[in-house]
């Protein structure tokens, strides 16, 4: 079966050692994380992994189940890009010159520094648009070039991951009520 795209988005506390658990995962059904951040969500005390993948619908199914196994997780989704709204960011360090002015203006691009000798960039889009900015500047003379890893948010109008966190709550409390009638 061919292979799609794929956005993880893994919900937990911030736990020291759950990252190697979920690229143990991944390396074990030998998929490559394409890219992967991580920051705290909106809901407080809860973090959050977005990774993006390329798999089978099988197997993605299969990942996320596994990943969902482990202790510290809470919930696992999963996603294909156009569920999502996703960029990325990326800098660039140039050598300075005027005729770079024309690609900045037409690329949407921020100037983050300016020193005597170079300049540092900044572009926010998708792969496609960081990498097509960096073979237009690689004649004037890149001197770094870092992107990010993809940061996506759902179109959906709740994440689920409240939802599911409620869900569980009134569980455990039904559960509680049950045992204290005992």
């Amino acid at each position: 079966m061919k292979k799609r795209d794929y956005i993880l988005t893994v919900f937990s506390e911030n736990r020291v050692g759950l990252l190697n658990q979920i690229c143990t995962v991944l390396i074990c059904k030998n998929v490559n994380i394409e890219t992967l951040t991580t920051s705290e969500s909106a809901l407080a005390g809860v973090h959050k992994f977005t990774i993006y993948v390329q798999s089978t619908p099988e197997e993605i199914d299969l990942i996320a189940k596994q990943i969902e196994k482990k202790v510290d997780i809470m919930k696992v989704f999963v996603y294909t890009p156009d569920e999502v709204v996703m960029q990325e960011i990326a800098l660039f360090k140039v050598s300075r010159g005027k005729s770079i002015e024309r690609i900045i203006r037409e690329h949407s691009v921020r100037i983050l520094e300016v020193g005597d000798d170079y300049m540092v960039l900044e572009r926010t889009g998708h792969t496609e648009d960081t990498q097509a900015l960096l073979k237009l500047l690689q004649p004037y003379g890149v001197q770094q070039f870092v992107r990010s890893g993809l940061v996506a948010v759902i179109k959906a109008e709740n994440e689920g991951v409240s939802s599911y966190l409620e869900e569980r709550l009134r569980q455990k409390l039904a559960e509680e009520s049950a045992e204290a009638g005992k």
